[in-house]
Parts: C-alpha cells; sequence; structure tokens
C-alpha cells in the first residue's frame, strides 16, 4: 500500500503506544503522534506523512463492493462491543441485539438477576489488570486503578461506546428468539433471525451472525449430588443470586466450591457472618493479584520470557516452581487448600485475602459435603456443622437454544474450529465469540476473534476443509483431557499468549494474501498484530 510512513513502520520507533502493546505501560495513553489517527482507525490504515496518500486498487474497490454486508450480533457485552467496532471497520453493517436495557453485559451489576444476563455481586473486582485487558485502540485511562471494580469497567465500556459510537447499533430490550439457515444457505450463507421486542416478533434476513453470549448465564447448580438437601431447613441460593453479605448477617454460612466467586463471596461473608465454611472437593492453588515488586500479576507473568520457559520445561518442573512460590506465601497444605493436581493442571484461583480469613479464623476451611440435614451439614471427614445458609458457587452451564440445529453442547463441550467456528456449516458466516476461559484477560482475545470473524465473513479468508478443521478440535480436546482435571469449566479453556498468537496468524494472513504480500514483519500498519506483540506467521 502506497503511503505508508516507514519511521512509524519501524518496530524501533515508539511514537505509536501500540508499538508495545503485548506489554503496556501502566501509563499508557492514546497515541499523540501528529502522524498517526490509531483511535478509530481502518482495519489496515497505517501511519502516513503529509502530503502521502492511500493508492486506490481493485482491492479497495471489491472491499466497498461489500459494505452492505449486514451482520447480527447477538449480546452487548464487552465481546459484542468489540464486535460492533470491528464489523463496523471492515465495512459491514451490524445491528446488535441486546435482550436487556443497557450495555455491559457480565460486568453490569442489577439488585436482582435477570434471566439470560450473566450476574455479578457488588463488590466484584476483575482479576485481570488494565494495562492486559484494554482494547487495542483504546486504552484505559491513566487515573483508573490497576484492578478494576465493576463500576470502573463499566466506565470504560460506555467511553469505548460513546468514543465510537456504537449505541445506534444497538437495539436494547430485544432477545433473539431463532436463528435458522435460510433455504438458499448453501449459495449466500444467509440467515433468517427472529427476534422480539415489547411482546411483538420481528423477522429479519443477516448475511453473518456474531453470538456473543458469554458462558456465565445459566447457573449449574447440582443439587442431586448432595443428599439431604431436600429436607434442609435453611435457604440456599447459587452464586448468580448472591450480591451482598448483608442477609448472611450472623449466620453460619457454607459456601461450596474453591473458584473465583466462591472464595470471594467466603471472603466477604466473613465480615458479617457468625463463621464461613468453605468447602472444597478438591482443594485450590490460590494465586494473588499482586506479584513480586507490587505489580500486577498478570503483567508480570504473562509474558514472552516466561512463555519461553514454560515451553522448554516439562510441564512437572513448570509446575513444581510455580507451586512452590504460592506455597512460599502460605502453606496450602497447613490451610486446608492443598489439592491433590498440579497448578497448571486447573484454572487459577485469585485472592488476596483468604490466607488472612484462614488465619483468623473467620473462614474454615472444610472437605466435600456428604449430606445435608435439617439444620447442619455433615462433611466427608465426619465433622458437622450447624448451617442456616449455604451458597453454591459451582458454575455455570451454556446453551444456545436460539440457534436452531446448528450447534450442540453436550456437558458444556461445544465442537467450535478456534472456538469460534462450527466445522460443518456450508457458508461459514456464524462464529462464536468470548465463548472461551482464557489464563488472562478476554477483551483482547474477543478483538481478535472479531477481527478474524469479519474477514471470514466478508469472504476475504477461507477457513480449512471440514475434515481439517474436526481434526483441529479433536486434537485441542485430546490436549485439554490431558491437562485439565476434569470439569465443567475446562471444556474451553486457552492458554492467553498461544492463542492470541493462533489468532494473529489467522489475521495477519489475510493482509498478505490479500495484498500479496511477503511474511508478515509487524509492519502493516498501526492495526497489523505483528505490533501487537503477537507472532505473525513467518
Amino acid at each position: 500500500m502506497s503511503g505508508r510512513n516507514a519511521s512509524c513502520d519501524t518496530p524501533a520507533d515508539l511514537s505509536c503506544p501500540r508499538e508495545a502493546w503485548g506489554r503496556p505501560s501502566p501509563t499508557q495513553q492514546h497515541c499523540t503522534s501528529p502522524r498517526c489517527d490509531l483511535p478509530g482507525s481502518a482495519p489496515l490504515r497505517v501511519c502516513f506523512a503529509p502530503g502521502r496518500s492511500f493508492a486506490s486498487t481493485p482491492a479497495t474497490t471489491a472491499l466497498q463492493d461489500m459494505a452492505a454486508r449486514k451482520v447480527a450480533i447477538i449480546g452487548a457485552g464487552a465481546s459484542g462491543l468489540c464486535a460492533l467496532k470491528c464489523c463496523l471497520d471492515e465495512g459491514l453493517v451490524p445491528t446488535c441485539f441486546e435482550r436487556s436495557g443497557d450495555i455491559g453485559g457480565l460486568w453490569r451489576f442489577e439488585e436482582r438477576p435477570e434471566e439470560g444476563r450473566a450476574s455479578i455481586y457488588r463488590s466484584v473486582i476483575i482479576n485481570t489488570s488494565k494495562e492486559m485487558m484494554c482494547f487495542s485502540d483504546f486504552p484505559i485511562p491513566e487515573d483508573f486503578p490497576n484492578y478494576m471494580h465493576n463500576s470502573k469497567i463499566m466506565e470504560y465500556f460506555r467511553m469505548y461506546a460513546q468514543r465510537f459510537d456504537l449505541l445506534r447499533h444497538i437495539r436494547f430490550r430485544t432477545s433473539v428468539c431463532h436463528v435458522s439457515k435460510r433455504r438458499n444457505f448453501a449459495a449466500t450463507g444467509q440467515w433468517d433471525v427472529v427476534t422480539e421486542s415489547e411482546g411483538k416478533q420481528e423477522a429479519a434476513v443477516f448475511d453473518g451472525v456474531l453470538v456473543c453470549t458469554g458462558h456465565h448465564t445459566e447457573a449449574h447448580l447440582p443439587l442431586s449430588t448432595f443428599p439431604g438437601l431436600e429436607k434442609f431447613e435453611g435457604w440456599y441460593l447459587h452464586s448468580r443470586d448472591y450480591k451482598s453479605p448483608q442477609s448472611f448477617s450472623g449466620k453460619q454460612v457454607v459456601v461450596v466450591g474453591t473458584g473465583n466467586s466462591g472464595i470471594d463471596i467466603a471472603v466477604e461473608l466473613s465480615h458479617a457472618a457468625k463463621q464461613v465454611f468453605l468447602s472444597t472437593k478438591r482443594g485450590t492453588w490460590v494465586l494473588h493479584r499482586v506479584a513480586d515488586g507490587g505489580y500486577p500479576f498478570d503483567f508480570s507473568y504473562l509474558s514472552r520470557f516466561m512463555q519461553l520457559l514454560h515451553s522448554l520445561l516439562p510441564q512437572n518442573a513448570s509446575s513444581f516452581f510455580l507451586e512452590r512460590k504460592l506455597n512460599t506465601r502460605f502453606d496450602h497444605t497447613l490451610y486446608g487448600l492443598q489439592p491433590r493436581h498440579r497448578i497448571l493442571d486447573q484454572h487459577p484461583t485469585i485472592n488476596d485475602d483468604l490466607p488472612n480469613r484462614i488465619i483468623s479464623g473467620r473462614v474454615l476451611v472444610k472437605p466435600n459435603i456428604q449430606e445435608f440435614t435439617e439444620t447442619s451439614a455433615i462433611f466427608e471427614d465426619g465433622s458437622r456443622e450447624d448451617i442456616d445458609a449455604v451458597v453454591f458457587a459451582t458454575g455455570y452451564s451454556f446453551s444456545f437454544p436460539f440457534l436452531e440445529g446448528c450447534v450442540k453442547v453436550v456437558e458444556n463441550q461445544i465442537p467450535l474450529y478456534k472456538f469460534m467456528f462450527p466445522p460443518h456449516l456450508e457458508k461459514p458466516t456464524l462464529a462464536f465469540i468470548g465463548l472461551i476461559q482464557p489464563l488472562g484477560a478476554i477483551m483482547p482475545i474477543s478483538e481478535l476473534q472479531c477481527r478474524w470473524a469479519t474477514r471470514v465473513f466478508k469472504g476475504l479468508q477461507d477457513l480449512p476443509p471440514s475434515a481439517d478443521m474436526l481434526a483441529d478440535i479433536a486434537q485441542t480436546k485430546e490436549k485439554m483431557a490431558k491437562r485439565y482435571v476434569r470439569s465443567r469449566r475446562h471444556t474451553i479453556q486457552v492458554d492467553y499468549i498461544p492463542y492470541m498468537d493462533e489468532l494473529a496468524c489467522q489475521v495477519c494472513l489475510h493482509v498478505r494474501r490479500h495484498r500479496g504480500s511477503p511474511p508478515c514483519q509487524g509492519n502493516q500498519g498501526p492495526r497489523c498484530v505483528g505490533r501487537l506483540g503477537l507472532q505473525c506467521p513467518s
């Protein structure tokens, strides 16, 4: 492309802050370079010198011809917002359907849980730092804390939506009832989408569909695995319905589950309840947000250097060093949390306060519950405790009832190529965004997923044959089964940097094919993933 500014394409030139996107500065700001119009830039724009212009090519004309393609986006949470942005960048015409009255999805706190939408408690603070979770073209303000309360995350989302004028493309209080292939789908790849708003249904045709509903909407509540619960005279609820500790004041409460929600709730309840019992089936390794030197944990450990170390060492060796470091902070055996599995065999649990609450006796760690009586819980070690309330932090299930026969979810497992594309469709015009459980922030991953999906929707990039995609899915499933303990939460697990690299390869592949360029060297402009600290294919 003509008009490229060589100085701004040089990796050593840091006048554009996205050069170091893989390891951004804690004081990262919007680009102020007069040569760069990065915020709001088009997908393949590059910084250009004054007096230079872009050449018109048949390829750019072809892109303009495809501008009328319509895309339905389901959900206006973190993934839905960046899906809107990426569609607009690519010249597509997006319409986002949001069943509630506002954006934010999981991160918008409401006093009462809403059907079909994720729900959080008032005190939730995100486990990923702002340096690692921001969208690539809209840094989080410098004065925001490194680990943000849900209200600050919502403030960031509103700023993002306003900056890129996204709200006018969202239809609030509109539920998606059905998404089905059109009769000529094999030729057109189009979808019939039926929505409902204020009791009235409406049908429309779309050229592509992006599903951005997440995986924290349906509470998994395995009541049948807890004998005697039906005669328990206290009350119980899923963590999805927990909002604040006030109603538990002076009560004896047992929290079942040691994932992030379970431990957060146990710690918070311990300040109000008479006694909190934390019941765990297999124990857990507890990481903390603050790493050596006071830096955010993910900022320090999600790096190329650490990834290289993990690739060179056997997994058992990596686990040994990480476990020793965590036990230096507090001995997991002494605190009753020592699991039977290794640290890299599970999704991490992150909490800074649990050791203090345990050592002060406010939280007592217990094994799995064997059975309930009318007024107590009996644990597998034979101990019995009087209980007033139970909070089940037992995870979530996900399903997509509006997709008529297009995908099938069995025990939280769904066969998707790169966790995005159904492998059997005649046309690749359906993609799932954010249906992953990353060891890191989800927002940058969703953004790269959207960049890839929109290019596929436009026909600028093909997916592999169905057989190859199915083989890749089977291989990924086999790797996860070997690595992780068997759990519903480990069916959509991805490692942050390797998975981002996989997506980056796909995005930059389009750039090189579309332009007939040589292998990517990270110089395809400010939106090139090679400049985002990711590994483009050679």
